[in-house]
């Protein structure tokens, strides 16, 4: 296994730049490239099944240059944002010129920013990465994800106390407004019983979902400042974009999926039959491997690079990307998943 070929997400921004450049309808070049060649390339590249040597797992888990490659998606997501706020400011489009480029950008922010994010807020054990993590998420306004997923969804996914699990028969766009506000909801009830712990009258000042809120607030005052308003129109929709992006994907990992109580009341540990996967390997190129989502949940402090594929996991027909498409159209969606779900 090679760090570079996870390296091809960088051609998500590198196309919103591209489009950009070449103008008019090619604005819509990342949308065009991330779910329509993508998924069609999926079908062509296949599967991969092959797990890392078990042997090689340490010396694959410690490689820097793979480390490096989510590492920089810090400066590159929010320096993307950054830069788009600025031709707003600067350009005279169209209507259909700012919502294609801001799409664009939100695509963006999504495929990488949010993706890389999630698998640097996992490295608990050191305050590089979690610091890098909250950072990209300033360039979607979802900094309060981080915690709530940390937190809250791992430990209470497949189960109805988990607003990122949808419901069998669920669409997708009334789970948009579940797991949305209710991980905001989680993540501040999270810190009320931490800062309750700390028995401190000064403790509210120490809630990160507040800090977290001041500090997006302060950014975007800023951004007004010096770009303009439609330049804060462009932000808040391209976040708006790869907000939903994300919430999409929890959407097709856990749709269905429910944990059995056990006789002492409580739900059983998480397994891998718990979380949707694809062996797809060019979005899992694109993705970091999360579609080996199950080892995810199962083994959470797993760099993204020695995630395992297991057989009794439930499979998706496609990768990601396409799975997007089918999610928005929620009959086609049950028709295809509903029969997949495993019995158990």
């Amino acid at each position: 296994m090679k760090a570079y070929s996870f390296s091809i997400v960088y051609l998500v921004p590198f196309s919103v730049v591209f489009g950009y450049l070449l103008g008019g309808y090619f604005m819509l070049l990342t949308p065009f490239f991330v779910f329509v060649v993508v998924p069609l390339l999926d079908l062509v590249v296949g599967y991969d099944y092959k797990n890392p040597d078990p042997s090689q797992e340490k010396q694959l888990e410690q490689k820097k240059s793979f480390h490096i490659l989510t590492w920089i998606s810090m400066p590159i997501s929010l320096g993307l944002v950054l830069w788009g706020s600025y031709v707003i400011s600067t350009e005279s489009f169209s209507p259909l010129e700012f919502l294609a480029f801001t799409l664009s950008v939100g695509i963006s922010s999504g495929v990488l920013g949010i993706n890389a994010s999630h698998e640097m807020q996992h490295r608990v054990n050191n305050k590089l990465e979690p610091f890098l993590a909250r950072l990209t998420l300033l360039s979607s306004l979802y900094i309060h994800w981080g915690l709530e997923h940390i937190t809250g969804h791992h430990r209470w996914v497949a189960t109805p106390e988990d607003p990122a699990t949808a419901k069998i028969n669920q669409s997708y766009y009334r789970f948009w407004f579940q797991t949305v506000f209710g991980s905001v909801k989680s993540a501040w009830k999270f810190e009320k019983l931490r800062l309750q712990r700390q028995n401190n009258p000064h403790a509210i000042l120490n809630n990160r979902v507040l800090q977290y809120l001041v500090s997006q607030l302060i950014f975007l005052t800023m951004l007004t400042l010096f770009f303009g308003y439609f330049a804060l129109l462009f932000f808040l929709i391209q976040s708006y974009i790869a907000i939903s992006l994300l919430e999409i994907i929890n959407y097709i990992e856990h749709y269905g999926l429910l944990r059995e109580k056990t006789v002492e009341g409580k739900y059983e540990s998480v397994k891998p039959y718990h979380s949707w996967n694809s062996s797809k390997r060019l979005t899992n190129w694109f993705l970091f491997n999360l579609q080996r989502h199950s080892d995810h949940h199962y083994k959470p402090g797993r760099r993204y690079q020695i995630l395992r594929h297991f057989e009794e996991a439930p499979q998706l027909p496609t990768g990601y990307a396409g799975m997007v498409l089918i999610a928005l159209v929620p009959p086609l969606f049950k028709h295809i998943i509903n029969k997949r779900i495993p019995a158990h």
